[in-house]
């Protein structure tokens, strides 16, 4: 790998800014100040040290996030804080979110800078179940309760949409509290079907995607990275 590359993927500099750091003899190679930006150097075995701190590449990371209210999933900086904002590794820049959660959504929010496993977690292909928690403004009970439950096992057809949503699972918790498992990710989905059985949600949380639950010890905020089991789980 090129010494700018390896100094821009392992520190906060740009590569112009790592060709600059070079010619002000802030780097050094295996001990010797070096300013060629094009030398190649071994990522395994060359020890690259820039103004005393020795770099090293970042491998892919995969992080469980409990995200708060008024935290977004975009990469660009808007209104709100950003979910890459609260995870404090090295170039966090670099994760995505594996799929999104609207802004005033809690939950379960995976990040990643393996693009290969976010598309096995996020392909309709796959059909990764995804249980979110409803609190909704108007009590859902008896014969109501399972004319929506068979709605939703039947396939609702959204506002806007030409095709009806997959099957999906609705679990009442209680008069206002309903669990709903789907195997879709469209825009504004779960929202959207308890609009279409005449419900509004007040607040919505994703508690697991797949096999995979929100860690109970994770406070809105907090993080961790995933295990290897858990990885391997998609």
């Amino acid at each position: 790998m090129r010494l700018d590359r390896f100094l821009s993927e392992t520190s906060p500099l740009t590569r112009s800014l790592a060709k600059r750091a070079l010619k002000n003899g802030e780097v050094t190679l295996n001990g010797e100040p070096i300013k060629q930006s094009a030398t190649q150097i071994d990522t395994d075995n060359d020890v690259v040290v820039l103004n005393g701190e020795r770099l090293a590449l970042v491998g892919v990371r995969y992080i469980m996030l409990h995200k708060p209210v008024d935290v977004e999933c975009n990469a660009r900086r808007g209104l709100y804080q950003r979910a890459i904002d609260l995870i404090d590794l090295p170039k966090a820049d670099r994760l995505q979110p594996v799929g999104r959660l609207d802004v005033d959504t809690t939950g379960l929010l995976l990040l990643t800078d393996d693009g290969q496993w976010s598309h096995r977690v996020t392909s309709p292909r796959h059909r990764c179940a995804k249980v979110y928690i409803a609190e909704l403004a108007e009590p859902m009970e008896g014969a109501a309760a399972e004319w929506a439950i068979g709605q939703v096992a039947d396939g609702l057809m959204l506002d806007g949409e030409e095709t009806p949503t997959q099957p999906a699972t609705l679990r009442l918790l209680s008069p206002t509290q309903a669990e709903l498992t789907i195997t879709e990710g469209r825009y504004h989905q779960v929202k959207r079907m308890f609009a279409a059985l005449g419900n509004h949600v007040n607040s919505l949380h994703r508690s697991s995607i797949g096999d995979l639950a929100l860690d109970a010890n994770l406070a809105p905020g907090e993080w961790r990275e995933l295990t290897a089991g858990e990885i391997a789980l998609f």
